[in-house]
Formats: structure tokens, sequence, C-alpha cells
């Protein structure tokens, strides 16, 4: 087992090395992918269907199930194969503290033994690596006492550790959206015009512009997308706004203004299908966020959609974002849904903005 602490301990030091100056490669691998490393024999253990449960499970707002994350099972074989997962872009070591495997002993060389100890005693059980080897990277190490242990955190947390990976990945996401070129006229406008913004990618084309609503669309003959944007001043209650008030808002904006061919096919929540939604805190803004899918009345078209609702107490504001997608001959919707909720995250609000008499 030589050779797997001296080469943690030589990655360790690297990347301190690196930090400033990071001129290392880009991990590899899809953003939506997880290599879970563990030894092959510990693959149908309580550990690694814990992490099938939790990684794997299936996001149903959407037209067709997929999963959170498509997973990767890799057990150690050499020093070389090591250093190559050590190469990908979101990898999870697993496996319980003290077991006599390749990979158990490579968690041990990860960490220092008063954080052994911890895992013991069980204080301790998940430690995430950010850009540990590679740029763009999300490592994270699982151990425990024990595999039903080890499981039962796992399980127990799952939220948090779906989101602290969910993070990684919109960082991912923003860069790649806006990385080639954004339409910086149009956030410009939109903070110069109306006192907030949202970073507009690069080739969205603004389509409808009226008092307090405006609509933009990336139209491919086979992945259609598009974007609106609804605000309302002087809102100064909110005891209104639930999850009710916002699917019934979106609904109405959607039939007015994102219509078919005629004027009798317009767009509406698909509620045979799950609409999730959860609330956070952006900054300053009372934040939510919807997942759910769409369909055209009177037409056969859905897809999925995202939508941003924000309120702005300092400002007395309340502001409406929402992300759609058609694109029936894309098996894949859940990256383009991941676009869209980094997307949507780039709004900020003007603090000194006030409306003019």
């Amino acid at each position: 087992m030589r050779f797997l602490s001296h080469l943690a301990f030589i990655t360790l030091v690297v990347h301190s090395l690196a930090c400033n100056t990071d001129f290392r490669e880009r991990a590899k691998g899809d953003t939506r992918e997880f290599v879970v490393v563990m030894d092959s024999v510990e693959w149908n253990s309580e550990t690694a269907n814990a992490i099938r449960e939790t990684f794997g499970k299936f996001v149903f707002s959407l037209p067709n199930p997929e999963p959170y994350y498509d997973l990767t099972f890799m057990h150690i074989r050499s020093r070389s194969q090591l250093e190559r997962i050590m190469g990908y872009k979101n990898i999870i070591f697993a496996a319980p503290i003290d077991d006599s495997t390749t990979v158990a002993a490579q968690i041990r060389a990860f960490l220092d033994e008063g954080t052994e100890q911890r895992v013991r005693n069980g204080d301790s059980f998940a430690f995430p690596l950010i850009d540990q080897w590679y740029k763009d990277q999300y490592a994270l190490i699982l151990s425990s006492s024990t595999d039903s242990a080890l499981a039962a955190k796992i399980r127990n947390t799952e939220s948090a550790l779906l989101n602290n990976a969910l993070d990684k990945e919109l960082l991912r996401w923003n860069w790649f959206v806006y990385e080639k070129k954004e339409q910086t006229q149009y956030s410009d406008s939109l903070w110069n015009d109306h006192g907030f913004m949202v970073r507009i990618q690069h080739d969205y084309i603004k389509r409808i512009d009226t008092t307090n609503f405006i609509s933009y669309r990336r139209f491919l003959p086979d992945n259609d997308r598009w974007m609106w944007v609804w605000w309302q001043d002087d809102v100064r209650d909110i005891s209104f706004l639930d999850d009710d008030w916002i699917n019934r808002t979106r609904d109405s904006l959607n039939q007015q203004f994102i219509k078919g061919r005629t004027d009798s096919m317009f767009i509406t929540t698909e509620y045979r299908r799950p609409v999730e939604s959860t609330s956070f805190q952006k900054g300053r803004y009372l934040s939510y966020e919807t997942l759910g899918t769409w369909q055209m009345i009177n037409g056969a078209m859905g897809g999925p959609f995202v939508n941003f609702t924000y309120f702005d107490e300092s400002t007395s504001r309340l502001f409406m974002i929402e992300y759609s997608q058609f694109a029936p001959s894309v098996r894949k919707k859940l990256p383009f849904v991941r676009q869209f909720r980094a997307m949507g995250r780039t709004f900020e609000s003007d603090s000194l903005y006030s409306m003019t008499p």
C-alpha cells in the first residue's frame, strides 16, 4: 500500500503550490457523471446501494425521468489506474475506515490521524475536495466505522450531499454557458432601464418587450429554448407568495405571451407530472426555484421549465424569470435544465433603483 500514501502526499503538495497560479489541466469526464471508487467486492454493499439511491436517484420533474448523476463504479488495480481515476471531474472514494481493501487504505492516506479518529467515532464522514488534483474537479471522500453506518449517514444527509455536488456543477454550467460570449447589451439594458439584470447567453434574441415583461428566444430546429422576465414594483406585503401563487402567475403570463401558431395555442404547466418548488436565500433576495414540465394547450408540444421568483425587500420589487425548452429529438433534458438553473442564478437587482415619478 506504500504507493498510495506517497501519491496522496505528492498530489496535496502539488495542489498547494498551484493554488495561486493554477496551470493544471482541467479534469476530464462528463459533468453529470460520478466515478465511484470502491473495491469490486463492495459494489453490492449497503454503502454502494446508498450511493446509487442518493447520487443516482431519478429526477421526475422532466418529460422522462433521468438519473441525478450517472454512476460508474471502479476499483483500484494499480498506481497508474489510481492516477487516471484522480484525473476525473467527479469522484467518490467510499469505504469503511478500517477495511482491509485498497480503497480503504487510500482513504486513510488522504486523512490525517485526527480526522480518522473522528470518522471512527462517528463525528465526521464526508470530506469534499474541490480542485484537489485538477482544475474543475469535485472529489468526495465517504467513510465511517462500518458499511451499514456509512450507508445510513449517506441516506440521512442526501440533500446536503446532492446540494454540495450541484453547487459545483452549476458553477461549471455558468462558465460553459457564458464562455464564448454573452449578450451584455441585453443585461446592460435591463440594468439601466429597469434596475435589474440577468446574464443572457450569446445567441438569444429579444422577442417581446412590454411594460414589465420581456422575452428572449434561442431558436434551433432541434433544440428550441426561450426565457422571459417579469417584474412588479411597489410590492410591500408578500404574504401571498407561495407555490400556488407562483404557478398561477406563471401560467397566466405564459397564456398571455408564450403562444403557438394561433391564440388558442398557449403554454401551461403539466400538473400531471411533478412540479417541485424550493425556497432559498440569494444574497438579500428571498428566492424560489420551481422545476417541472410544460404542455401546449391545443398542440402536441411539451418540455421542461425552470422558474425563479425573487423578492428584493430593499426596493419592494418582485421578479420572475422562466426558462423553457422544446427539443423532442434531444433524449437527455437534464443537462439543459441544469444550464437554466445556473443562468437564473445570475439575477441581480439594483438596490439604489427607484421608480420614476
